[in-house]
């Protein structure tokens, strides 16, 4: 199987798919599926860059939009996790995962899928201490605070990530697992980013969820985004001879090394996108202890018979054949002659989200009160038009923010 990585989208579809078909076409072959590593920016509408954590000198519309109406359709198809430049309220919709576009999959907040019998898992956001613990509090509209702390990764999601035990092929972070500098070529790094220096000596450049869960699923392959550069790593895990292969890559942007093919071995198509069982029974097991306001999820009152629940799951999903629920659009898409002056909920409810809930027999609360905890009316926090500027080089605290690499092999691709 082929497949393409790339890094932080920033709404750049277009170029990304054309650049695919660029390789296709010199070398004669197919790429299977795109893999995104965040910042994928699925912007549908102009109301949607409310919900956008950049300066207001980068808001524009980018091309999902075209993906999202049905106006384009993905040539390849790619899975996304969330970064931290996103259209928040949308990904909010699809927490669990789901159809971003046709042919486009959004992970979810922490999600694992299988396309083929590959197993996909990631982690959508990245890592600030102060609210890892929170629940997920945030609903828009977002204000000035909550704009940006809705995409910061919840021990909840890490935790359910934490029980996995079955083996993983691939896994996406947005920032890299802290510590991974360790296992690659960090003077090189260091020398075309000289700021990163000082966070790598003192073990804080990164995610310290990422590496542990690095620590804990060992997938075959890592890929990562955020700091815009390319960076390659094989992590040796203890004793048992398993490697997991790093590569983190740029943004999409001419002269950048922001995409990576590389062919995995895997069964003969065609391939799909499929729910993956012991995801959706760990989701299924600690749904009871989602938690929707600032306090953080109480695990202990979980019901953790993971195994009766998987059974249970996969009568489920023998139903559908294991197949996600078809993509529904719940807003109007961007029309570059037409203004939007209808309203729109703050907070659709989407069918996909909800037809999976369904499914596994769980209640929908994504509309709950992030004061309570209950379903109610939410009072809106309008979102100040004052945003903080940044130069081209954005702290990476804030942003979302290797050459040919022996350990990945595959094409780089440029633009």
């Amino acid at each position: 199987m082929k497949i393409a990585i790339e890094g932080c989208m920033h709404g750049d579809l277009d170029n990304v798919y054309k650049t695919i078909q660029h390789h296709e076409q010199i070398h004669n072959t197919k790429v299977d599926l795109l893999l995104c590593c965040g910042d994928f920016q699925a912007v549908r509408n102009e109301k949607d860059m409310d919900s956008l954590s950049v300066p207001i000198k980068y808001r524009e519309m980018k091309s999902f939009w075209k993906y999202y109406s049905g106006q384009e359709v993905a040539p390849v198809p790619t899975i996304f996790i969330g970064g931290n430049h996103e259209a928040s309220n949308y990904l909010w919709e699809l927490y669990y995962g789901g159809w971003a576009a046709t042919n486009i999959y959004f992970l979810g907040y922490a999600g694992v899928v299988k396309f083929g019998n590959l197993r996909i898992g990631g982690l959508s956001g990245i890592y600030k201490g102060r609210d890892y613990r929170s629940g997920h509090y945030e609903r828009p509209p977002y204000n000035q605070s909550t704009i940006k702390s809705v995409y910061h990764v919840r021990e909840y999601d890490v935790h359910k990530l934490m029980q996995l035990e079955e083996p993983l092929d691939i896994f996406l972070s947005h920032d890299w697992p802290v510590g991974i500098t360790d296992y690659g070529d960090a003077r090189t790094l260091i020398q075309q980013k000289p700021f990163f220096q000082e966070e790598i000596e003192a073990k804080t450049l990164g995610s310290k969820p990422a590496a542990q869960l690095l620590e804990k699923l060992k997938p075959r392959y890592w890929f990562s985004a955020h700091l815009h550069c390319k960076f390659a790593a094989a992590v040796q895990h203890g004793n048992d001879g398993s490697v997991t292969k790093f590569l983190a890559l740029d943004k999409c942007g001419p002269g950048k090394k922001f995409l990576q093919i590389i062919d995995i071995e895997s069964e003969p198509g065609p391939f799909e996108v499929l729910y993956d069982e012991e995801w959706l029974a760990i989701t299924r097991e600690f749904n009871s202890v989602f938690p929707l306001t600032q306090r953080p999820a109480s695990f202990s009152s979980a019901a953790m018979d993971i195994q009766e629940s998987r059974e249970w799951v996969r009568k489920k999903l023998e139903e559908r054949q294991f197949k996600p629920f078809e993509m529904v659009k719940t807003v109007p898409a961007y029309n570059p002659s037409q203004r939007i002056f209808d309203p729109i909920p703050e907070i659709p409810q989407n069918p996909q989200t909800v037809s999976l809930l369904e499914l596994l027999g769980l209640p929908y609360l994504l509309d709950s009160s992030p004061v309570t905890g209950e379903r109610t009316a939410i009072p809106a926090s309008p979102v100040g038009t004052e945003f903080q500027t940044y130069s081209e080089e954005i702290p990476i605290d804030d942003i979302d923010e290797i050459e040919d690499i022996p350990e990945v092999e595959g094409d780089n691709i440029p633009h």
